[in-house]
């Protein structure tokens, strides 16, 4: 749903097309960030008026990560709801769309990465939180609701737990 919404109906490696030098006028990413996250907003929005789909921050999505996920869906039909349900494991969900310390590569509209560990190491808590990802200030979250849910999504709630891995 993510990559559906950046494309936006678009069959190139970004929405705006293939050319990644006209990145900077719809992204911040290292190029022109500054080495911080900017101000949402302030730069295109994609063909259905989303902004910030690509840089500024990863967006942290529901799927469990998995490389070669995608490889058993079909390349000629459409797929309904190729979501990769979680489980109870704490990392490993996709991040998608490129952060203000990405490359323009990974702020593709198909590009997406595993959460790591390494993300929570700066968490003063004890007991540390299940959700605070201190050491990832490039991460961010973009809070939608579907207007029919899915199936398989109906009644879904996190299994991750203080004793998750």
């Amino acid at each position: 749903e993510w990559e559906y919404a950046c494309r936006a109906g678009t069959k190139t490696a970004y929405f705006f097309g293939d050319d990644p030098a006209k990145l900077g006028d719809y992204a911040w990413f290292t190029d022109n960030a500054n080495g911080d996250p900017q101000a949402v907003g302030t730069k295109k929005p994609n063909p259905w008026g989303l902004y910030d789909m690509c840089g500024n921050v990863d967006e942290y999505c529901l799927d469990q990560y998995q490389k070669d996920y995608y490889s058993m869906f079909s390349l000629t039909k459409p797929t309904l709801q190729p979501v990769n349900i979680p489980d109870s494991r704490r990392f490993g969900h996709v991040v998608r769309g490129g952060s203000w310390a990405d490359e323009a590569a990974q702020c593709r509209s198909a590009a997406r990465r595993a959460s790591e560990k390494s993300w929570i190491t700066l968490d003063p808590q004890r007991p540390q939180s299940i959700w605070w990802l201190t050491s990832a200030d490039f991460v961010g979250f973009r809070i939608v609701r579907a207007a029919l849910e899915q199936d398989n999504l109906k009644g879904l709630r996190s299994r991750v737990t203080r004793q998750s891995q």
